[in-house]
C-alpha cells in the first residue's frame, strides 16, 4: 500500500545541444513514456518545472521510505531472534514458518533499498539538469546584453535551445518521479462542528488533487451520527498539484457553500496513518475529519 515498485521502459535518446557537451538524461535513464504520468498526460503538459517543490516531495518522500525501511529491518531483526530460538526448540513446524516469514520480509527490504535508490538517481539527475538550465539561462542573459554580431545571435540561439532541453528533461523527470510516489489512502470521519450541526442537515464534500475528484454526500442522523455514501478513496499523489476541499449544505434544491480549502499532502509521506483536521469555516466552527494511509 505504500508504494507501487513499478518498472520503467525505455525511450529512445536524442542529442542536446553541443555548447553544454552533454547526453539527454533520457538517454542514460530508463523513463516510462509521457502518458504513465500524472503530469504529463494529453491536456495537462506543462513546461514549468519546480524545483523548490520537487526538493521538499523528495525529502517528504526519501524520510517515509526510510522509516518503512527501519520499521521491516526491526521486524526481520525481531523473526531473526525467534528463529534461532525456534531452531534450538526443534518445533519445526513454526520453525519453517517463520522462515517463510523472514523471506518474505528480506524481499521486501531489498524492493524498498531498490525503491530508494531509484529515487535518489531521479532526483540526482534532476538537479543535474537543474543546474545546467540555471547555468545556460545566465549565459544567455549576458549574451543578451553584449553587442549583436553574428557569433553572439547563434550563441543565444544554441543556448535558448540548451534551456528548451534542460527543462524538458526536468519535466520527464518529475513525471517518472511521480510514479514513485505512491498511493494515499484517505478515508472520511467526518464533520465536526458541535452546535452548527443539526439533526437531519446534509453535506456533500468534494476533494479533488488534480484531475482526481471525490465527491461524496453525508447526512447528521438524530442521535448525531452521521452517514456517508462513501468511506474512502485512493488518490495518486502528485508533485505539483495540493487537495482542494469544499464543502456545501444541501437544503432541498439550494446548496449554500460553507468553505473551500487547501491542504498540502508533504506530511502524508509516513508510515503511521495521519489523522487531518481542517477547518472549512474561517471561525473554524465546522471542521471536516479526514485519515490519509500512504
Amino acid at each position: 500500500r505504500s508504494c507501487s515498485f513499478t518498472g520503467f521502459s525505455t525511450v529512445q535518446s536524442r542529442k542536446l545541444g553541443k555548447s553544454l557537451s552533454r547526453s539527454s538524461v533520457r538517454s542514460r535513464m530508463s523513463l516510462k513514456p509521457p502518458k504513465a504520468y500524472n503530469s504529463l498526460q494529453k491536456g495537462a503538459l506543462i513546461w514549468d518545472p519546480k524545483p523548490l517543490q520537487v526538493k521538499k516531495i523528495f525529502e517528504a518522500l526519501k524520510k517515509g521510505l526510510n522509516e518503512y525501511l527501519e520499521a521491516h529491518q526491526a521486524e526481520l531483526d525481531y523473526l531473526s531472534g525467534r528463529h534461532k530460538d525456534t531452531k534450538r526448540n526443534s518445533r519445526l513446524a513454526f520453525y519453517y514458518d517463520l522462515d517463510k516469514q523472514i523471506r518474505s520480509v528480506e524481499r521486501y527490504i531489498r524492493k524498498l533499498e531498490f525503491h530508494i535508490s531509484k529515487v535518489e538517481e531521479l532526483y540526482e539527475a534532476y538537479c543535474i539538469q537543474c543546474r545546467l538550465r540555471d547555468g545556460a539561462t545566465n549565459m544567455k542573459q549576458a549574451f543578451s546584453l553584449s553587442p549583436a554580431t553574428k557569433a553572439s545571435r547563434e550563441s543565444l540561439v544554441e543556448l535558448y535551445k540548451n534551456v528548451q532541453e534542460c527543462t524538458e528533461d526536468m519535466c520527464f523527470i518529475e513525471g517518472a518521479l511521480e510514479v514513485h510516489l505512491g498511493e494515499f489512502h484517505v478515508k472520511m470521519k467526518g464533520l465536526v462542528g458541535f452546535a452548527r450541526l443539526c439533526p437531519g442537515d446534509q453535506y456533500e464534500v468534494f476533494v479533488r488533487l488534480g484531475r482526481q475528484k471525490w465527491r461524496l454526500r453525508g447526512k447528521i442522523e438524530t442521535d448525531d451520527s452521521q452517514t456517508w455514501d462513501e468511506e474512502e478513496k485512493i488518490f495518486i499523489p502528485n508533485l505539483h498539484e495540493k487537495f482542494e476541499i469544499k464543502v456545501t449544505e444541501l437544503r432541498g434544491l439550494a446548496t449554500i457553500l460553507v468553505g473551500v480549502v487547501t491542504c498540502d499532502s508533504i506530511n502524508f509521506f509516513s508510515t503511521k496513518p495521519q489523522a487531518i483536521v481542517v477547518d472549512i469555516t474561517e471561525l473554524g466552527t465546522i471542521k471536516l475529519r479526514l485519515e490519509v494511509l500512504w
